[in-house]
């Protein structure tokens, strides 16, 4: 999609989701044609003309400042995460950005290993910027998708993507009591990078794959939600130990420098609380799991 649409959506749908009422706008009885705020409501609080405002959303204005934007994202009432996704949608519109680029090939470096190993009994995998697992430890493979061959991390032809599980496999599905708030998480995350990396051909691929399969992804999509999901905490159903309750945290690095050249790579742990019965839970998981390798009993790692 062309950048230029894409801040014109976002821009749209993050005006279409506010109440006049909840800014102190008054509506005088009045019945509005659309929800949300008018152009000129926004422009207004934005301290920016009418005619300009249409022009960004309609993407004829390639050179919003900083503190117009700033000003934009402020009247849009936008969480931080939301503001630095509006200056990344800007600044692609600006440059031209979405023509597309080969995707460099993604590998598990021996350091990012070496930290998987020493996991060894917490559940782990390392995903990269689309998602796909480049490596998981015994554990991560087991409690995220021990249905799947454990070796797969090593095929980069064959690796597991977590947002094409959460779905459209029913396993993963299944593994989340609150899946929507799963699969939420998700498509916010994806949308997040689509805004920093809007020539990655492979993303869009991958999003128009899961937008064609899945209403669901669709829906969540055309939303224009964008969420960086540290921490979070979600209620688990394994076919093989059955509930508990995890808090999954994600540890981001970039190796490289520059936008669309370095490689993003996060680490997804999921953490017990002490005492607890998910502590006890897991630890049984850990009993059951059989030892993939005998020289590396706790990583499996793609080589890219």
């Amino acid at each position: 999609m062309n950048a230029k649409v894409r801040l014109g959506e976002f821009l749209q749908t993050r005006r279409s989701q506010l109440r006049p009422k909840d800014l102190g706008i008054p509506g005088y009885g009045e019945r509005r044609r659309v929800p949300g705020l008018r152009r000129e409501e926004l422009a207004s609080l934005a301290g920016v003309s009418v005619s300009y405002y249409t022009r960004l959303e309609q993407g004829q204005s390639l050179n919003a400042s900083p503190q117009v934007l700033d000003a934009i994202a402020a009247a849009l009432r936008l969480e931080e995460t939301e503001r630095l996704h509006l200056h990344n949608l800007a600044r692609s519109s600006a440059t031209g950005a979405g023509r597309g680029r080969r995707p460099a090939p993604e590998r598990v470096t021996e350091a990012t290993g070496q930290l998987l190993e020493a996991l060894g009994h917490v559940p782990a995998i390392v995903t990269g910027r689309r998602s796909d697992v480049l490596a998981w430890n015994r554990l991560g493979h087991a409690l995220f998708a021990g249905h799947l061959d454990p070796g797969a991390p090593d095929r980069p032809a064959e690796r597991p993507n977590m947002a094409r599980l959460v779905f459209l496999d029913a396993h993963t599905r299944d593994l989340y009591a609150d899946w929507p708030a799963k699969a939420r998480a998700v498509v916010g995350n994806l949308r997040l990078v689509a805004g920093r990396h809007p020539d990655d051909t492979a993303l869009h691929t991958l999003v128009g794959e899961l937008s064609a399969k899945s209403s669901d992804f669709a829906s969540m999509w055309a939303d224009h939600r964008v969420t960086a999901c540290a921490v979070a905490t979600y209620e688990m159903r394994h076919p093989l130990i059955g509930e508990l309750t995890v808090t999954q945290q994600t540890l981001s690095h970039g190796q490289g420098q520059g936008h669309g050249q370095g490689q993003e790579q996060n680490i997804v742990i999921a953490t017990t609380e002490a005492d607890s019965p998910a502590r006890t839970t897991l630890a049984l998981l850990d009993q059951v799991t059989p030892q993939h390798d005998p020289t590396r009993p706790g990583v499996r790692a793609g080589s890219g």
